[in-house]
């Protein structure tokens, strides 16, 4: 089968498309025939050689993949029969023609939805619910500041902050950006590169500041998060785009607010958490996918890209240049 390869740490120049061989499915696991996969943080990390997969994943890029069901392992407990249309969270391999996975990873793709789109989902979704409910316990009414609200995460997260009835504030890098985040549902949103988001977020809570604070960039943040999280707010660090050193009194400004700093990355949990956030997002979000256009919930597309242009789809994301999720189609003749 072909697959997104890259021989040695570096720039997207590194990637090709790989013979490979075609995995086979062990126990517990389906073997899924990939239709689309989908760009993330994490796979131009890995190709940086700065973010290795987990002991036994694929070091085949690619955190998600939506697609028909081709083999089952032995020990598959029946909820899969082969061509079922099934998206599923993964901790590599999805930037193939085929990869296997858990059968507690995968999940249904709603009927009036393609390939593309639904690979557009698990990753960026999955993330950003298990940040919402698994880790922040988001609450009605709170406030929630979403950093980098123009990813795949951050739209994913504005939408599931409205449907917790919840209120979403973002930051982005664009006013382009921003107007996307508003068209997705936020309730404001500012541009980091001219204005001090915490200044406005202090404003526009009329000075209580946010419940919840979902932030991919770390270090340099790190003040302006605290000025305007609010008394017992949650800060929940997901990501270092800035890096992770921070340079002052972070703990005394922390415990004056008496606020929490948690961490969280997904692709590292062990089987039984992942099973247990794809059975939790299947139940309570996914049908809010339904309904075509006038779904509740939407994967936001910035572009697709066939697999033998992955270096392409790398250099956009590294750019910040996408707004929502870039993803990758497989060949169809395979």
């Amino acid at each position: 089968m072909l697959a997104a390869y890259f021989d040695c740490p570096g720039g997207p120049e590194n990637l090709y498309v790989k013979e490979v061989m075609k995995p086979h499915p062990g126990e517990g696991e389906v073997l899924v025939k990939v239709s689309a996969s989908a760009l993330n943080r994490a796979d131009l990390l890995q190709r940086r050689g700065k973010y290795p997969p987990p002991k036994g994943a694929s070091d085949i890029l690619g955190l998600e993949a939506a697609g028909s069901v081709a083999g089952l392992g032995p020990g598959c407990k029946g909820r899969w029969k082969i061509g079922d249309a099934v998206m599923a969270l993964l901790s590599g391999g999805g930037q193939a023609e085929y990869v296997t996975v858990p059968e507690g990873y995968l999940m249904p793709i709603p009927n009036d939805m393609t390939f593309i789109q639904a690979a557009a989902i698990p990753e960026a979704w999955l993330t950003a619910f298990q940040l919402l409910h698994f880790v922040g316990k988001v609450q009605k009414g709170e406030r929630v500041l979403i950093h980098a609200g123009a990813s795949g995460v951050g739209m994913a997260a504005i939408q599931l902050v409205r449907l917790a009835k919840a209120i979403p504030i973002v930051t982005a890098g664009t006013q382009e950006k921003l107007k996307a985040t508003t068209n997705a549902g936020a309730a404001v949103g500012f541009n980091y590169k001219n204005e001090d988001f915490s200044e406005k977020v202090l404003a526009f809570t009329q000075g209580s500041g946010v419940d919840l604070i979902l932030d991919c960039v770390g270090g340099s943040y790190w003040e302006k998060n605290l000025n305007c999280l609010s008394t017992d707010g949650r800060w929940i660090i997901y990501g270092l785009l800035s890096g992770g050193e921070v340079h002052g009194d972070l703990l005394a400004r922390l415990l004056s607010k008496r606020a929490s700093i948690h961490t969280s990355l997904l692709r590292s949990r062990d089987k039984e958490y992942k099973e247990r956030l794809v059975k939790a997002f299947t139940e309570h979000a996914l049908p809010y996918f339904s309904g075509g256009t006038s779904a509740r919930l939407q994967p936001l597309l910035d572009s697709v890209y066939p697999l033998e242009e992955i270096a392409e789809a790398h250099r956009i994301m590294e750019e910040n240049k996408n707004i929502g999720k870039i993803v990758i189609e497989m060949p169809a003749s395979s």
